[in-house]
């Protein structure tokens, strides 16, 4: 496995990561020694970053993934990533929620500590603009949303701080911009290079803008994530979080699944799989590409 730096944190993280996430329901779901496999293959070929959310299956996936990598890196060498997704409509302030948020992650990992809290919402031009988005305002404003952030990485409960890098273009170039935030994860894929490259309207509702460019030039540490497009890449069907997700519809599968199907041609799901890894880890602002792994066979196809 290859390692690179992440950007102007100056980890030394592995090319491929792992992702906790529900597409491949691995971690979300109940199947212990088939996690604990998992988990044991991807630390033996060197993947050190590990990826998950309180959202994630309503926080099994932090409780599954902290068990199975303190049994299975007692040294705590690996780096642990989670998020958390601030709400309106309830009584607590957002930096209230970032504080608990953080906490209640802690104590499901068995962790004192994480390397990397996210913003786990979408950045949009006004309030709600996609489901659960926040503005830039919001984030920026003194007290808000990203101090609230920082002020976990004083405490010394996280090592740096990030974004999800959703929403409309020119908001998340904004908060890029800012430099207060140090990595950034963003969807980046053979269907759906935007993020990396000027396209055309034809992407409409799915076009990021090259807002790569801007992290470039900020020096921060880009993750790619839907790498094999919730498995339209792949051929795969959609998964069931797929089916009922708000962020990544199963109308935006159907579409990158009918795209997909002249780039598979006669390729089986490995050697794909190897060339949308490939593909996503090219682009000079990816230092990492999160997948979503299930079995030990996929972790061993993951090295590219």
């Amino acid at each position: 496995m290859q390692h690179t730096i992440l950007g102007r944190t100056g980890l030394r993280v592995s090319r491929t990561a792992f992702g906790a996430g529900p597409v491949s329901g691995l971690m979300t779901g109940n199947d212990v020694q088939l996690q604990n496999s998992v988990i044991a293959e991807a630390l033996r070929i060197g993947i050190n970053w590990f990826d998950t959310a309180a959202g994630y299956g309503n926080g099994q996936s932090e409780i599954n993934l902290g068990r199975s990598l303190n049994s299975h890196d007692p040294d705590r060498d690996a780096h642990i990533a989670t998020k958390v997704r601030v709400l309106r409509g309830t009584s607590r302030s957002f930096g209230e929620q970032i504080e608990q948020g953080i906490a209640e992650s802690l104590q499901r990992l068995g962790r004192d500590r994480v390397t990397l809290i996210q913003l786990h919402n979408g950045i949009t031009t006004n309030p709600d603009d996609e489901p659960f988005s926040v503005s830039v305002s919001e984030i920026l404003v003194r007290g808000g949303i990203a101090d609230a952030l920082a002020d976990l990485k004083r405490q010394g409960l996280v090592q740096t701080i990030g974004l999800t890098g959703t929403g409309h273009p020119e908001a998340m170039r904004a908060v890029i911009r800012s430099g207060f935030f140090d990595t950034i994860q963003i969807p980046y894929n053979l269907l759906n290079p935007s993020a990396g490259r000027q396209m055309s309207d034809d992407f409409e509702d799915r076009n990021y803008g090259n807002v790569l460019e801007d992290c470039l030039q900020q020096n921060m540490g880009c993750f790619a994530i839907r790498v094999f497009a919730g498995g339209a890449v792949l051929g795969l069907p959609p998964s069931s979080h797929t089916l009922k997700t708000p962020f990544f519809p199963l109308d935006l599968y159907q579409r990158d699944a009918v795209e997909s199907q002249k780039l598979r041609a006669d390729r089986g799901v490995p050697e794909m799989a190897r060339e949308a890894i490939r593909f996503s880890l090219e682009h000079p602002a990816i230092h990492s590409a999160i997948l979503g792994l299930g079995t030990p066979e996929e972790v061993r196809n993951s090295v590219v």
